[in-house]
């Protein structure tokens, strides 16, 4: 299991594995480098769907 922490609205997560075959293939395509960019702007997308259900 993940940790996840949160401090001054900055996400942190440590040990995150993600078992998508068909992502990790499609984020191999594109040079490490780029890795991390990428993966933040898609779990930043993907926590966006979340805030219809909660209470802000």
């Amino acid at each position: 299991m993940a940790e996840v922490t949160i401090e001054d609205g900055i996400i942190r997560v440590k040990e995150l594995d993600v078992q998508d075959p068909k992502a990790a293939k499609v984020l191999a395509e594109y040079p490490e480098s780029r890795w991390p960019e990428i993966t933040r702007r898609a779990l930043k997308i993907g926590l966006g769907y979340l805030k219809g259900g909660a209470d802000a």
